[in-house]
């Protein structure tokens, strides 16, 4: 039985903050034939080489917008891709549609669909834990990794992340404040911005992939996740192509995710790893130009 798709309306993204860069849409099948649709912003020249920019949840491919404006004159073309669920990207109705698997399968299908090539991929949060499974998957696509704030979790977690995932099992709509404006932008985001992160989902009918995130986080053994991130370790294992990790200190949710990733990918050695001193989680939202600095740097490794 194919899923029930919900869409945002058009104007929900009117006169948003600092945003205004004109839809592209991808449409892929769900292996049950369900069409979804999945939006990104896709600007600069299309023979270029791609930065892929990727968000993780709440968020959209809104966090980036600083930072793609300050990429405008790197050369690149430049593709926010709003993960399904999120943004201006479908959004399958009920909860339980959304698996780790299917994540994986979406975005594999929009990656090809796509064709996209030479890619630098700049990770956040899922972002990261469903980018770096492209890359694992498809190595010969990626060029260059640059991880900031994420991680790929193999049957473990900190407390933070198993206090969230308690609070959240029963949520009967996102806690904004709590998950977002309070507890890990530490810049505090002005009126018009938290506006902004949240039009994607006008009501709670349009929530339940934010929603479903945090059960696919997969910090127990019998999480239906576990094995597929230890897959995606093993391959990553022989990813020895450029690879950077540019992690805020004020982050409970990754903490010590970036030595993780030093030790196990072959490209991470002798690159310029580092900090951003009193950033949290959002780095793309707290820090987007010192973020756009350090990538142009990575640019040209």
């Amino acid at each position: 039985m194919v899923m029930n798709i919900l869409r945002t309306p058009d104007e929900c993204f009117q006169n948003l903050a600092d945003y205004d860069f004109e839809p592209s849409y991808t449409t892929i099948n769900d292996d049950d034939g369900t069409p979804i649709r999945i939006h990104s912003i896709d600007i600069g020249p299309k023979d270029a080489k791609p930065i892929l920019l990727m968000h993780g949840n709440p968020t959209w491919s809104y966090i980036y917008r600083h930072v793609i404006n300050a990429l405008k004159d790197s050369g690149r073309r430049i593709i926010a891709v709003d993960l399904v669920g999120c943004g201006r990207s479908d959004k399958p109705a009920k909860r339980n549609y959304y698996t780790l698997a299917r994540h994986h399968q979406w975005l594999s299908k929009w990656l090809i669909a796509n064709d996209l090539n030479d890619i630098t991929l700049v990770c956040q949060d899922w972002g990261g834990t469903l980018g770096l499974k492209l890359v694992a998957d498809f190595p010969e696509r990626f060029e260059k990794v640059f991880a900031t704030n994420t991680g790929l979790p193999i049957g473990k977690g900190n407390k933070w992340l198993i206090w969230w995932l308690r609070i959240m099992r029963f949520m009967p709509s996102f806690p904004w404040t709590l998950g977002l404006k309070r507890a890990m932008v530490s810049k505090g985001l002005s009126k018009a911005e938290f506006a902004a992160i949240k039009a994607p989902f006008p009501s709670i009918k349009y929530q339940a992939g934010i929603l479903a995130f945090p059960q696919l986080i997969a910090i127990s053994p019998d999480n239906p996740g576990t094995a597929a991130n230890k897959a995606a370790w093993a391959k990553l294992a022989d990813f020895d192509k450029p690879f950077v990790t540019v992690f805020g200190t004020h982050d409970p949710v990754t903490r010590g995710m970036s030595q993780v990733l030093q030790k196990h990918i072959p490209g991470c050695r002798g690159q310029a790893h580092s900090k951003l001193i009193g950033v949290g989680h959002f780095s793309p939202e707290e820090a987007p130009h010192e973020l756009a600095v350090q990538i142009k740097k990575f640019l040209t490794v």
